[in-house]
């Protein structure tokens, strides 16, 4: 590989780099001072782009170090109050910006709090007051702290010179328990999850390769996860690679960046993954049966091939038009983590060409594994790889993994109390996992166990996707408390359109398959509800807040009685409030069956707007051309009962 194309001069291959980049690392100081240094010692590297109108604007790590040398300069008089070595939050999404007020308060001599902005605003307030936080600097929300917000950090004409770095980092849990836990790290812990990742570019070439001579790494991860933060913003910005903005979370903004950019790696968590497979095979479907037909026939093809050098080579000629419809020929390695995944979506992305792998980790430990096989069957299987360099993994008597290592974090504070932890001994992640030669997989949360009615453990994450059917949004079992009793009890998050007669069906397709696999007599309760079972800002399901709805019956329950004959009237309603809103009328003066052009007057600009409002609503692509154009809510209606 020529190295003086990608940005890594002087040196023999990438491998030489690395190793020699971590030990000027070791042998210079593992503080955050020489982080900081190495970061951004290729000067000349890009190290961010961002789309602007038609242009790309691109920033170099030399002139990243100078904008946040000028704006650490403005922020330490604006924090001149703030006693050195306290906690200062920083409360924003991705952006140059946080990357750069990320480093000014560590310049200033503070240590920063990374505030998870999808947590609630009580839940952060807790958090800073269990770290005795001082200030946040925030782009948007104020605080019960001083807040410096982000428009008041302006570039000093001179650059700053600090006099202390901040120590430590502190990362907040997702709160999708009880309590938020801080979890710190040092610029030792950081060292040891850097290094660790050096066990991912010796023995896996992808992960390292370029396309046109360059690795761009798309934002989507918010840096101030413990995954975002870890395996995207210091693992590529420690080798001075280039982060590609993202603007908003939109199907078509997403796709239309990594192509625009020419993307090389995507991070995210599985209900990204599967929400571009669910998009994508709605658009196979909505092409007909033959193409439909066809894309199966090449899928099932493709796994007789296995993996098998020719099976990936199938992939590249069959599904070359699916790839340029999702993210393009540019893609080098993705990775999903967080949570489980099914087995449909990793073998979607595997068989068309790309390459998904699953990585394990938590805001306790860190990123600790990846999947570094290049074989499809493993990969499809889940497994999350072997631990990575100076990490231990051990599964205990109970099925629990547990995990040991210098690159787990220095302490957490939960609950106000700190709590060190021992880089010697054995971490309790409560998650359970097998290992298959070498390879682990988790299986599930502990704590999500369900005691079923003859006293056997019931795992959710392994029957959860055996009941996946049409119609059904999410599904989650738990055990909740009915009365004075605890039973397991289904909590079935169901299309808010559904029919009658498709309600009835659903829920005998879902007591079979119960039956089938022997629960019928353990799963005793379902609970139907057209509430959306993930809320805001959620990527995985809050477990404990579903149950405690189950609990206090706050659920809207769908049943076959409660359902009128025709299910359609709430879908009727909301087509007749998006006609009325794009025509600025009221509801009540759009019939069914009025043309939104010949009869209400509409134009093709209020048409498209509100055909563009409904697709992204529904996740459905609507006709606009031609014979199969919709112009009723009595056609928009029939439309979407028969594609959702």
């Amino acid at each position: 590989m020529n190295t003086a194309k990608i940005g890594i001069e002087g040196y023999k291959s990438v491998n030489d780099y690395v190793e020699t980049k971590l030990k000027r690392f070791e042998q210079n100081g593992i503080t955050y001072e020489m982080l900081f240094s190495l970061m951004f010692s290729e000067g000349d590297n890009i190290m961010y782009e961002r789309s602007s109108g038609y242009r790309i604007h691109t920033t170099t790590y030399k002139e990243a170090k100078e904008q946040t040398l000028r704006r650490a300069k403005t922020l330490a008089k604006l924090l001149k109050d703030v006693p050195k070595g306290s906690f200062v939050g920083l409360s924003q999404d991705n952006s140059l910006f946080w990357i750069e007020n990320f480093w000014g308060i560590i310049l200033c001599g503070y240590n920063p709090l990374l505030i998870n902005l999808r947590l609630s605003q009580e839940m952060v307030e807790q958090s800073l007051l269990d770290c005795n936080a001082k200030a946040v600097v925030s782009d948007k929300r104020e605080y019960s702290v001083k807040t410096v917000m982000d428009s008041e950090i302006t570039e000093a004409e001179e650059l700053y010179v600090p006099e202390a770095f901040g120590a430590e980092i502190l990362v907040m849990t997702s709160g999708t328990s009880r309590h938020v836990k801080l979890c710190a790290y040092t610029a030792e812990e950081l060292f040891y999850q850097i290094k660790g990742s050096l066990d991912i570019i010796k023995n896996c070439k992808l992960i390292q390769s370029h396309f046109e001579n360059r690795l761009k790494l798309l934002t989507f991860l918010p840096f101030y996860h413990a995954f975002g933060l870890v395996a995207v913003y210091i693992w590529f910005s420690f080798f001075s690679r280039t982060f590609v903005e993202l603007k908003d979370m939109m199907p078509n903004t997403i796709t239309g960046t990594v192509k625009r950019h020419k993307v090389t790696h995507i991070f995210a968590v599985p209900l990204f993954w599967e929400t571009v497979y669910s998009k994508a095979m709605k658009t196979i479907q909505q092409r007909g049966e033959k193409t439909e037909a066809k894309f199966n026939k090449a899928m099932t093809l493709r796994d007789k091939l296995g993996d098998s050098a020719l099976g990936d080579l199938f992939s590249k000629a069959a599904f070359k038009e699916v790839r340029e419809n999702l993210f393009g020929e540019s893609i080098r390695f993705l990775i999903t983590g967080g949570s489980s995944i099914s087995y449909e979506s990793v073998r979607f992305f595997n068989s068309i060409g790309y390459h998904l792998a699953d990585g394990y980790g938590m805001s306790e430990i860190g990123i600790t594994s990846v999947e570094l096989s290049s074989k499809r069957s493993i990969l499809n299987d889940r497994f999350v790889g072997k631990p990575m360099q100076g990490m231990e993994y051990k599964i205990d008597e109970n099925g629990e993994l547990l995990v040991k290592g210098r690159a787990i974090a220095k302490y957490m504070i939960e609950d106000g109390v700190k709590k060190p932890l021992d880089h010697d001994a054995f971490f309790q992640t409560k998650d359970l996992a097998e290992c298959v030669d070498g390879h682990y997989k988790i299986l599930g949360r502990r704590d999500d166990l369900v005691i079923g009615y003859s006293g056997e453990n019931l795992n959710p994450n392994l029957i959860e996707p055996q009941l996946a059917a049409k119609d059904i949004e999410n599904i989650c079992l738990v055990g909740a408390k009915d009365g004075e009793e605890t039973v397991p009890t289904l909590i079935v998050g169901v299309n808010k359109f559904i029919s009658k007669e498709r309600f009835e069906a659903l829920d005998q397709e879902l007591k079979n398959k119960l039956s089938e696999m022997r629960l019928g007599s353990e799963i005793r309760r379902i609970i139907y509800t057209d509430d959306r079972l993930m809320i805001a800002d959620e990527y995985k399901l809050n477990r404990i807040r579903l149950k405690n709805a189950a609990e206090n019956n706050e659920f809207h329950i769908l049943s076959p009685a409660a359902m009128t004959e025709d299910a359609t009237d709430q879908l009727t309603v909301a087509l007749k409030t998006a006609f009325a809103t794009a025509l600025s009328r009221s509801p009540e003066d759009i019939p069914e069956s009025a043309d939104f052009f010949l009869d209400l007057g509409g134009s093709s600009l209020e048409y498209f707007a509100m055909v563009s409002e409904l697709s992204q609503k529904l996740s459905i692509a609507f006709p606009t051309q031609g014979d199969k154009t919709l112009s009723t809510v009595r056609e928009f209606r029939d439309f979407i009962r028969k594609n959702m």
